[in-house]
């Protein structure tokens, strides 16, 4: 039933936890752009795409390569990469959670997952009430972002499964395996 180190349980783990996240910001990512597509169609002025440019840019390195890229995908590439060696039922079922940091983590990381999580809550609720075409001169750049955290997810995830190494701390409680 087991290859090595890795149950069935634990592969469908690891397969639930990089799917449901990696579809969270996939859909994200669609429902976004189509905002940010309906902004471009509008006639923009020189503010507006200098707001834009400066807004992408920002939030490809901010977002996407700050952000992702050296602090949250190499994180979750780790916890999809221990659920794989080390999934529980609970685990398994929560993949996607547990991948992000809402369980099964430090409490250091779980008090960070729920700010950021509200943080994020309340971004979306200030940029809805945002006008168009500035609505989407935003969501162009958090799409950006968003396809960078998509891509390096992918990748950095897709490295630790094939290697078995971990590119970051899984960051689990004390008594659970680290690597």
């Amino acid at each position: 039933m087991s290859t090595g180190r890795h149950t069935r349980l634990g592969r469908a783990a690891a397969t639930w936890a990089f799917v449901g996240w990696g579809g969270v910001l996939l859909y994200a990512i669609v429902r976004l752009g189509a905002i940010a597509a309906e902004a471009l169609r509008q006639e923009l002025t020189a503010l507006h795409w200098t707001a834009l440019l400066g807004n992408v840019v920002l939030l490809a390195w901010a977002e996407g390569y700050r952000g992702f890229q050296h602090r949250f995908s190499p994180r979750a590439a780790a916890r999809v990469l221990h659920l794989r060696q080390h999934a529980t039922p609970l685990t398994a079922l929560l993949a996607p959670f547990f991948c992000v940091g809402y369980l099964g983590a430090t409490k250091r990381m779980v008090r960070a997952t729920w700010r950021g999580t509200a943080l994020i809550g309340l971004l979306i609720v200030i940029v809805h009430q945002m006008p168009q075409p500035w609505r989407g001169i935003t969501d162009a750049g958090v799409v950006v972002g968003l396809s960078w955290g998509l891509v390096s997810f992918v990748v950095l995830t897709w490295r630790a499964l094939r290697t078995g190494r971990y590119p970051a701390a899984p960051e689990v409680p004390e008594g659970h395996p680290q690597r």
